[in-house]
Order: C-alpha cells, then structure tokens, then sequence
C-alpha cells in the first residue's frame, strides 16, 4: 500500500487506489489489526475498506479455506469499485515456499511454476460459480513484489518509520507452511535458498508456456471437428496416444474442463485415466481385428465428462446426470 501511494503520487494522471483488509476473523488482533491498515491509509489518502470473513470456520484445511475466502472477497470488493486490477505484496520467500510446498504435495509442472507475476483472478478462486458473475473474467492479480525478498519490505517500512503487524500463524506449526518456512534456512545453507527456488519456478514457467502452445497445435491435429459449447469433443484415438505424454495428459483435461464445465482435473486422476486409454489402445492395435472388436472399448466419468474410447475415436461429453435411487 505504502509503495502503491509513492507510485501514484510520482504521476501525472495516476489511478484510483482502494486498500482493502481482508478480517479473517481468526485472531482476537485482527480487528485491531484492520483498523490499524484503514489509518495508514487516510494518511496515505487512499480509500480503505474491510472485508470479513463471517460463519462457520472449517475444522481442516484452514489455511486453504481462507485462502480462497480471500480471493473471493478481494474480487467482490474490486468489482464494486470497478477496478480491473488487484496488487498482492507476494515477495520472493512466499515464491520460494510454494515451490516447496507443491514438490511436498507431488504436483506437476503446472504446480511447480508457481505464482505468475500477472494471471486472471478467476486462476486463484477454486469455485466453479465465480467465473460466471458479472465483471469476474476481467479481473487482474499482480504481484508487483514478486522477484523482492521480505527483509526488502520490511526495511523499507522500518527506515520510513511504518509500523507493521506480524501474523504469529505464519510460524504456527500446526500449518505446513509455516514448517516449511522453518526448514528455508537449513535449506539455503545447502544452496537451495528462496533466489533457487524462484528461478526454478520461472524457467518451469517458460518451459509451461511452451507446453501449453503445443497442446493447442495438437488439439487442431487431432480433433475430428471444432470444439463448440455443448457438442461431444471427437479426437482421432490413434493420434492423440501417438502425441507426447505431457500434451496428451494437458489436452485430455483441456478437453474434460470444455466439456463438463468443472474446474481442472486433479493431475493423478487425469494419469490414471491416460494410462488406461493408453493400455487399451496399445492391445487394440496388438489384438486381430475379431477379437479388437469386443476389447477395444473404454468408458469412464471423471469430473462431470464422460470420456468413451470406441472404434479408434475418443469421445469427450458431458456426463449424464446421476439418476437418483427410487424408494422402495
């Protein structure tokens, strides 16, 4: 907030700055702590709003669940003011810990880029619903502080005389971040401090955006058809397995998110589905044409698709809905 207000001030025709505090409500300081950011802000001449976190707090996944509380309340307020772009000070250390993080949870490239620099706020709110309010698509995240490490920030607050609060859940154990955060200085000393683990999320990136332009030549490669709202994706079987893993993996979960409309597949589970279609279709192409007939056919349902592997083509649709149990 501090540099955003040296930014603007240093233009001619700068924009409209709006601070908001997000209250999780989960600390008896954080309301304390809210008015505290809405002073520093009329000083700063920015408008300040605080968004709460009202209701029931879940007993696991605390952490990620006010994570996405917070996303969606930050858009709320963004939309209500008509802003197009919301900053975040994510630093370099918060770049580093989630590179730990996800190699912790087994993601994937996709997962291992980390934060981008710039990205679609809808990227960072997992509910299927927000992506289809008023104004959400256009909204912006950046991180304008993303290459900076914390001790920066923190210097520039204490020689300006700007006092700060400290989150004691960032240390908390009971949050695997905050374990991980504790191994970052053993870590460093090996050589893999916060500067290695950003540079590996960026060069991941890079290779990320290679692989991505790919999945779209090879999406036009091997459609039977162009992929219109509502209709069945049709891939040429053959093909799609012939295409390198890591785009055929891409492209299958490409093709599911078109076709259901659900947020993206869990990685494992989008593997074990090519494995399968993989498997099947390496003993379609062994077996004799007789026996090809009868054992060439897949068919499964993963995140609202139905996804059918029959005659050399694969199908991508929406599932059917569930009928329900009549009652006896």
């Amino acid at each position: 907030m501090v540099l955003a207000a040296r930014w603007r001030a240093g233009l001619s025709q700068g924009p409209q700055l709006i601070a908001v505090t997000v209250d999780h409500r989960l600390r008896a300081e954080s309301g304390r702590e809210a008015q505290a950011a809405k002073r520093l802000a009329q000083r700063l001449g920015i408008r300040h709003r605080t968004m709460r976190w009202t209701g029931k707090k879940p007993q696991t996944g605390l952490q990620e669940a006010a994570r996405a509380v917070r996303y969606r309340l930050l858009a709320a307020a963004a939309r209500a003011a008509g802003a197009r772009h919301i900053l975040t000070a994510h630093t370099l250390d918060d770049q580093a810990e989630t590179v730990l993080l996800r190699m912790a949870r087994g993601s994937g490239l996709t997962g291992l880029a980390a934060m981008a620099r710039e990205t679609p706020l809808m990227e960072q709110i997992p509910d299927p619903g927000a992506a289809r309010r008023p104004g959400a698509g256009s909204l912006v995240l950046v991180r304008p502080l993303l290459e900076l490490p914390k001790a920066r920030l923190i210097a520039t607050l204490e020689a300006s005389r700007i006092s700060f609060c400290d989150d004691p859940s960032n240390r908390d154990p009971r949050f695997t971040r905050a374990r991980l955060r504790e191994l970052m200085p053993m870590l460093a000393g090996e050589g893999l401090d916060a500067e290695r683990l950003a540079l590996l999320a960026r060069r991941l990136r890079r290779a990320e955006a290679t692989i991505e332009l790919a999945v779209g030549v090879a999406a036009r490669a091997v459609s039977d058809a162009a992929w219109t709202n509502g209709d069945p994706i049709l891939l040429d079987a053959e093909k799609f397995i012939r295409l390198p893993a890591e785009v055929a993996l891409r492209l299958l979960g490409r093709a599911i998110v078109h076709a259901a409309g659900e947020p993206p597949v869990r990685l494992g589970r989008l593997e074990a589905l090519y494995e399968v279609l993989a498997e099947s279709n390496s003993q379609s192409r062994s077996e004799s044409s007789s026996v090809r007939r009868g054992h060439d056919r897949v068919r499964r349902t993963l995140a609202g698709a139905l996804i059918t592997l029959a005659g050399g083509r694969l199908t991508i649709e929406r599932a059917p809905p569930r009928s329900k149990p009549g009652r006896r």
